[in-house]
């Protein structure tokens, strides 16, 4: 019997010698990432988008040649006019010789998205006309319904945001380990099942403003997954207050609702080992290094020389 089962769609791909949506999301041969940084090389995270409208605003992620995912607190209307997403793009102040746009047809913001708690930060854009794939420009896989990301397990945020130095002009990256809902729901006292957490207990990596709606990753075999999209936090980067970040896995249903043809790839994410997350009471430790936060993100962090990011 097959631990993880095969889709039908997926069977019936192979069957006609096509590859399914799960097979082809998640592949950046252009990343060989292994450690936290400051600057994204290009193709490194080729879902990676940039929203504008008189600039950029919030991130996304490309999650098949039609679709981005993005945050439900990036939009108050559902008024397409004006915004445009960039895909392959690597610097806001630069030439992109690997870039398409597209306006956007459609914004699908969850129904039951909450300004006041931020659950349910989650929302669709379907662009104007299809992207074409490159090693530039390629989706996403999305963390299948009953994923696990145990805490300490590491996870990137990317994203054109808030520095020490001001907004991002090329993409940003840094690694953060994931830091369990019990634990994250200490120092917030309102994660949901909605929600995952990701940073360090003594602060200074983070995303920040302006990184907002944009994807949280980790890697299974050679596919990168997408666990998370960034949310809100208390500050940047500050001790004991880690990033939050809207639970992709929560939402398989609703975006295969939406997205009745060509589906996203979803990909069943498991971490290894027991998480330490299932005993934690708020008078214990940290569990790991952890701690951030965010509040419509970017990465608030500095170059210190040795390949990681750090608050001033």
């Amino acid at each position: 019997i097959l631990k993880r089962a095969i889709s039908m769609k997926c069977i019936l791909s192979k069957l006609l010698k096509m590859k399914c949506s799960r097979e082809l999301c998640g592949r950046a041969p252009l990343n060989t990432k292994i450690v936290g940084g400051v600057d994204a090389a290009p193709g490194s995270w080729p879902w990676q988008a940039s929203l504008q409208s008189f600039g950029h605003f919030c991130g996304g992620s490309l999650i098949n040649n039609l679709w981005v995912l993005t945050a439900a607190h990036c939009f108050t209307t559902t008024d397409t006019t004006g915004f445009t997403v960039f895909l392959g793009r690597q610097d806001q102040a630069g030439s992109n010789p690997n870039e398409q746009s597209r306006t956007i047809s459609r914004i699908v913001c969850h129904p039951d998205y909450s300004g006041t708690t931020n659950d349910n930060d989650i929302c669709l854009l379907e662009l104007s006309s299809a992207v074409t794939f490159t090693d530039y420009i390629a989706p996403v896989c999305l963390a299948a319904d009953g994923s696990t990301f145990n805490s300490g397990i590491i996870n990137w945020v990317t994203g054109w945001g808030t520095t020490s130095f001001g907004a991002a002009d090329i993409l940003q990256e840094v690694d953060l380990p994931i830091v369990g809902n019990r634990e994250c729901d200490c120092s917030y006292g309102r994660i949901t099942n909605n929600m995952i957490c990701a940073g360090l207990s003594a602060g200074g990596k983070d995303s920040c403003q302006g990184d907002s709606g944009g994807p949280l990753v980790g890697k299974q075999g050679v596919q990168w997954v997408q666990s998370g999209v960034v949310s809100f936090g208390q500050g940047c980067a500050l001790p004991n207050f880690p990033g939050v970040y809207a639970r992709v896995s929560e939402y398989q249903a609703w975006i295969n609702g939406i997205i009745t043809t060509n589906q996203p790839g979803f990909v069943d994410f498991r971490s290894a080992g027991i998480n330490s997350d299932a005993t934690f009471n708020c008078g214990d430790p940290p569990s790991g290094p952890y701690t951030l936060s965010k509040i419509n993100k970017p990465l608030f962090l500095k170059n210190t020389g040795t390949g990681l990011l750090e608050d001033t």
